[in-house]
This record gives structure tokens, C-alpha cells and sequence, in this order.
């Protein structure tokens, strides 16, 4: 029999015996954390809107990179929720049950491999972008990087649905008591998981984008030996505007990976270090990691604002609701 004293409380108090243990926090800790996750989710879901909105609507940003930049923009939207089932977590008590659990965690685990795709897509568009600019636009159209973007998501759903088929057979098995929401892989599901979502992603983008970055300070001091020039050529210019735009493209979208790759790594880092191959999704660090991973997706928008003017016009558009005006979707936002 589970044994309790006047300082701690179960998570289910009717169920006595079967009821895990509700660690007890400071109501200032607590508000604090239920405040603060409540924040981040709301800003996740305004910000990734406002970027849904804005590369859906007008046509000018139909572009091949921003329909990746749209896809990742989508899976920050759906962190959104799943940083509000984390409030109930704070208090070390999942309330909803061992189906639920399993769903939270297949579904952060679609949107987190979704996540990781758009990022690798990102990379391969940046690199053919700058490495190989005059087969980009032939080789990178919009229907290709739209069924490019449908396979991702595709393929999150299968993949994370072989990985976690045990959780999602029989909820809740790997339980000790009533409130607990523990996630096991067994060791193949595991290195597996490690190697497709964490590894392999992790080596592609790092490998692109150090060629992407040797060839574009390659091609910067060239175009600084192009200008300084005494006489342009008309078209001289136009490549050298063209290129520059790209290389700003590339270093914006490099802050993107920098700051994933610094939120995703310590998720993983836990998942490492916790033993035979279990997750308590009530556990402390796995909650902190999890925040900090999802906060990876209120950053994205935050640095379209400092990078694209093209964000900003748009965010003023939306708010002063002039997307509603006949033809606003023609408007010249670039």
C-alpha cells in the first residue's frame, strides 16, 4: 500500500493504492511555470499563424523556399498544443489517461520528425540554391518541393507510428501507478529513432551547410571585386543583386538550423541518458527539454522578424486587416 503523509498528495486520491505520488511544488514555482508555458504556447500559435497567413495569401511569396519555411511553420503551429498539455504535467500528474498519453507523444513525435525534415529540406534548397545557382530554378520548381513536402510529412506519420507501435497497441503497460505517462522503445525502435531523427538529419544539415557557407564566402569576396569595378554591366548587376539576395537568404536561414540544432540536442541528450530506453513525460528534465525544444518553434518567427522585411509588411497587413480588401493577395510585398 502506497503509504502518504500530511506533505504529499496522490495524483488520484480515490485510487489510493494504484495512484502515483503528487510532488509537491511552491504555489510562486508553479504559477510562475504555469504562466510561462501558457506564454510560449500562445505566442507559438499567434506567430506561426501570422506566417501561415502570410506565405498562403500572397501570391508574391509563392516561392519554392518559403512553401518549406510554410511547412515548418505548420508543424510550430501544432507545438502550440502540445505545450499546453505540458501545464498539466508541471504538478508531475498526467490526468488524461494512458490513451492520451500515447497519442501526446505520437503526435509530438510526428511534429518533431516533421520539423526535422523541413529543416533538412531547408538545407537542400539553400545548397542548391548557392552552390548550384543556375540549375536552381529548373531543378527546384514548386510542384517537386510540394511533393517533397508531402512525403516528410508522410513519412513522419509512418515512421513515428513503427517507432512507437508498442505505446500505441497497449497504452499505458509500462506504467507503475495511475498518473504516470512513461514512453519505452525497445532497443531497436530506439537506435533507430536515434539514427533517423537525430543523427543522420543532424550530419546532412551540418555537412550542407558548411559547403553552403566555404561557397558562399567564396562568392561574396567575388562580388566584392565585381562592384568595386569601375563599369558594370547591366547584367553583371543583376546576377550580383540576384546572388546577394540568395547569400542573405542562406545566412537567415542558417540562424533557422543554429538555434534548432541548439533546442533539439539536449531532447535527445535525455532521451540518451535515460535508462533502458523510458521516458517520464512527468519527470522534470524531460519536461524542461521538451519546453525548450518547443520554444525552438516561437524563435522561428521572431527571426523572420529581424531577417525578412517581407514578414514585417506582411504582420502590418494582417493586423490592420487589408488582406480582407479585394486583390490583396496581388499586393507587392517584397
Amino acid at each position: 500500500m502506497m503509504e502518504t503523509s500530511g506533505e504529499t498528495e496522490l495524483c488520484f486520491p480515490q485510487l489510493l493504492n494504484a495512484s502515483c505520488l503528487k510532488p509537491q511544488r511552491p504555489h510562486f514555482e508553479a504559477m510562475l511555470s504555469y504562466i510561462l508555458v501558457f506564454s510560449i504556447s500562445l505566442l507559438t500559435a499567434l506567430l506561426n499563424l501570422l506566417v501561415i497567413i502570410s506565405i498562403s495569401h500572397f501570391k508574391q511569396l509563392h516561392t519554392s523556399t518559403n512553401f518549406l519555411l510554410l511547412s515548418l511553420a505548420v508543424s510550430d503551429f501544432l507545438v502550440a498544443p502540445v505545450l499546453l498539455f505540458e501545464i498539466m504535467l508541471i504538478d508531475g500528474c498526467w490526468l488524461f489517461g494512458d490513451l492520451m498519453c500515447s497519442l501526446y507523444q505520437y503526435v509530438t513525435a510526428v511534429v518533431t520528425s516533421a520539423s526535422v525534415g523541413a529543416m533538412i529540406l531547408i538545407s537542400v534548397d539553400r545548397y542548391v540554391a548557392i552552390c548550384y545557382p543556375f540549375h536552381y530554378v529548373t531543378e527546384v520548381t514548386h510542384k517537386r518541393v510540394q511533393v517533397c513536402v508531402c512525403l516528410c510529412w508522410i513519412c513522419s506519420f509512418i515512421f513515428q507510428c513503427l517507432i512507437l507501435q508498442d505505446n500505441m497497441q497497449q497504452p499505458g503497460r509500462y506504467n507503475s501507478c495511475v498518473g504516470e505517462c512513461v514512453i519505452v522503445s525497445n532497443y531497436a525502435a530506439g537506435i533507430t529513432d536515434l539514427t533517423f531523427s537525430f543523427i543522420v538529419p543532424i550530419t546532412v544539415i551540418v555537412v550542407l551547410y558548411m559547403r553552403v557557407f566555404v561557397v558562399a564566402v567564396s562568392q561574396a569576396r567575388a562580388m566584392m571585386t565585381h562592384i568595386s569595378a569601375v563599369k558594370l554591366q547591366h547584367s553583371m548587376k543583376v546576377t550580383a543583386k540576384a546572388q546577394k539576395s540568395e547569400l542573405k537568404a542562406a545566412r537567415t536561414l542558417g540562424v533557422v538550423v543554429v538555434v534548432f540544432l541548439i533546442c533539439l540536442c539536449p531532447y535527445y541528450c535525455v532521451a540518451l541518458s535515460s535508462q533502458d530506453n523510458s521516458m517520464n513525460a512527468s519527470s522534470a528534465s524531460y519536461v524542461f527539454v521538451l519546453c525548450l525544444y518547443c520554444s525552438n518553434s516561437c524563435l522561428n518567427p521572431m527571426i523572420y522578424v529581424c531577417f525578412y522585411p517581407w514578414f514585417r509588411k506582411s504582420i502590418r497587413l494582417i493586423v490592420t486587416l487589408k488582406i480582407l480588401e479585394p486583390d490583396s493577395c496581388e499586393t507587392n510585398i517584397l
